[in-house]
C-alpha cells in the first residue's frame, strides 16, 4: 500500500551527555521515511530543501523506494536547522538555534502521481500547511494520521482543531496531551482529544513506553531498557513511521492490528537512539527489526498459576 509522508527534511547540531555532532541530517520526514521504509513501499515524501541538502541522502533513500517528486527544491536556499542540547535524563532538552530558512515558505503541492495514497502521515508542521495537504487529495485515504507540538497548541490552535477534525489519529506525548485537553489524567485526556476528532489517540510517554487509546479500549507498549542512548532525536517520528509503515504493508487498521504497530515503531525507534542522527536506521536490516521486536513480546510474556 503506498504511503503518503510530509514533514521536514533538515540539519541538525546535536549535543548530549554522550557526545555532539555539528551537522547531521535530521527532519521528521527523514527518519519517519526511514522507519516506514522498513516495511513497506512506495513512500511519497512531501517537504522542501535548500540547495544544500546532500544528494547522497536522496540516493540513498530512492535506493529504499522513497520518492521525491513531492519535495521542493529551493536550489539558493538553506535547509530548516535545528540545533539542540539535552539535558542528562535526555527528556529535557535546549532549543539552541531553530533556523526556518527555506521552510518559512513552504507551500506544499500534492503531486498528481501521489493521488490514491492509502495511508498518510503528517508530521510536526504547522496545522495550516497540514490541512492544505489533506485539502489536495482527491481520495479519503484508508488511515491519516498526525503529529503536533505544544508550539502550535500557542499559536495556531484554531487551525489545530480544524485538522484535528480531519484526522483518524494524532501522536503526541503526554505534556502535549494534558496541554491540548486540559486534563491531567491521560485516560480523560485521551477521551477529550477524542471528542475533537481523531478516533485513535497515541499518547508517548518517552522512555516509560506509549498508550493507544479506542473507544474504551486502552493498550499499554512498553519501552525498550537499553544501555546506550545517544540520542533521542526523531525517535518520535521514528515511531511514528515504523507505526505507519507496518499498517499500510498488512493493510488493516484495527485496534488489534495497531497494538502490534506500536510495538514495530517502539522497535525501530529503540534503534534510532543508539546513534546520532538517522546513522542506526541506516544500519538495521529485516533480521534486526524482527530480534528486537522478539525482545520486546519478552518484555511483556507471562503466566499466572493457580
Amino acid at each position: 500500500m503506498s504511503l503518503l509522508l510530509v514533514g521536514t527534511m533538515a540539519f541538525d547540531a546535536l549535543e548530549t551527555p554522550f557526545g555532539k555532532v555539528d551537522r547531521i541530517i535530521g527532519g521528521s520526514a527523514t527518519y519517519a521515511a526511514w522507519a516506514a521504509s522498513c516495511f513497506t513501499k512506495p513512500i511519497h515524501l512531501i517537504s522542501i530543501v535548500g540547495g544544500d541538502f546532500p544528494p547522497e541522502e536522496k540516493t540513498e533513500l530512492e535506493a529504499r523506494d522513497v520518492t521525491f517528486e513531492g519535495v521542493e527544491v529551493v536550489p539558493d536556499g538553506k535547509c530548516f536547522f535545528w540545533s539542540g542540547k539535552y539535558h542528562l535524563d535526555l527528556n529535557t532538552r535546549d532549543t539552541l538555534v531553530t533556523e526556518l530558512n527555506v521552510l518559512a515558505d513552504f507551500n506544499p503541492t500534492v503531486p498528481a502521481s501521489y493521488q490514491g495514497s492509502d495511508y498518510v502521515m503528517l508530521g510536526n508542521l504547522a496545522p495550516a500547511i497540514q490541512i492544505s495537504v489533506l485539502k489536495q487529495l482527491q481520495k479519503r485515504p484508508k488511515l491519516i494520521i498526525m503529529d503536533t507540538m505544544n508550539f502550535w497548541m500557542d499559536v495556531a490552535m484554531d487551525d489545530l482543531k480544524t485538522v484535528l477534525g480531519m484526522v483518524d489519529l494524532l501522536m503526541v506525548n503526554d505534556s502535549e496531551a494534558r496541554q491540548l485537553s486540559g486534563e491531567h489524567s491521560l485516560v480523560k485526556a485521551a477521551k477529550a482529544i477524542q471528542k475533537m476528532g481523531p478516533k485513535y489517540v497515541i499518547i508517548k510517554k518517552g522512555e516509560h513506553g506509549a498508550l493507544l487509546f479506542y473507544e474504551n479500549k486502552i493498550f499499554a507498549a512498553p519501552a525498550m531498557p537499553l544501555e546506550d542512548v545517544f540520542d533521542p532525536t526523531g525517535a518520535g517520528d521514528t515511531f511514528a513511521g515504523g507505526f505507519i509503515g507496518y499498517l499500510a504493508r498488512i493493510n488493516d487498521t484495527s485496534f488489534e492490528s495497531m497494538k502490534a504497530a506500536i510495538i514495530m515503531g517502539s522497535a525501530l525507534a529503540s534503534y534510532c537512539v543508539e546513534k546520532f542522527g538517522p546513522i542506526r536506521m541506516k544500519e538495521i536490516n529485516a533480521a534486526d527489526v524482527e530480534a528486537r521486536v522478539s525482545e520486546f513480546v519478552s518484555l511483556a510474556n507471562f503466566e499466572i498459576r493457580n
